[in-house]
């Protein structure tokens, strides 16, 4: 069977600087019949399960640290026996939700993640957070943003460890880069094209 993406959408919070926030999050699932990759653990366990199935749970990759991405993180890799990993520099916010918890595998820019017979190919692109990432898959022709880029363009910038000319700067280098017509699956939101943004921020 194929590689695949799945997705569902889950609600709860984002909270940082002292303000807490609804928020919903895509849950985004790469693999095929029999093992699969979990991009980020927001909100709720069941959701995620609910995507995953019966399948083997290889890794749990988190895009950054922020708590509406990694909240149930250690719970789902306790339930699936999968590793958290993670960008390095994200650890001051990964400590701000898992004081007593620390996750498994560091992530690094041009790292590789093989699963179903597909690559997931690390991006390092901070600016919405210092160790924010993304993952391109060219067999599927996607890319998975977290919160870097969105549809309608840049992630969030306003609060603690975040610089939007260093976001800028990461989405020219690193997504740009990539061809126009790969499409963007986004931390909230909807979908949308490498070619999309890339007209509307400027190369």
């Amino acid at each position: 069977m194929a590689a695949r993406v799945d997705h569902a959408v889950t609600s709860g919070t984002f909270s940082l600087d002292g303000g807490t926030f609804d928020v919903d999050n895509n849950v985004w699932v790469v693999g095929d019949d029999t093992e699969c990759v979990v991009i980020d653990a927001p909100h709720s366990v069941e959701d995620i399960l609910a995507v995953v199935g019966d399948r083997t749970v290889t890794a749990i990759v988190c895009t950054h640290a922020h708590d509406d991405h990694v909240r149930v993180a250690p719970e789902l890799a306790e339930r699936t026996g999968a590793p958290i990993w993670l960008h390095a520099d994200d650890e001051p916010l990964w400590e701000l939700t898992h004081a007593s918890h620390r996750w498994d595998d560091n992530l690094v820019d041009g790292q590789e993640i093989t699963v179903a017979g597909i690559t997931l190919r690390v991006l390092h692109t901070p600016g919405h957070a210092p160790g924010g990432v993304c993952l391109h898959a060219p067999e599927l022709g996607c890319v998975f943003t977290g919160d870097t880029l969105f549809n309608g363009g840049p992630g969030a910038t306003g609060r603690s460890y975040s610089d939007l000319p260093t976001l800028e700067a990461s989405i020219r280098a690193k997504l740009f880069a990539l061809p126009e017509e790969t499409v963007v699956h986004t931390g909230h939101g909807d979908d949308t094209t490498i070619g999309a943004e890339a007209e509307q921020l400027g190369r």
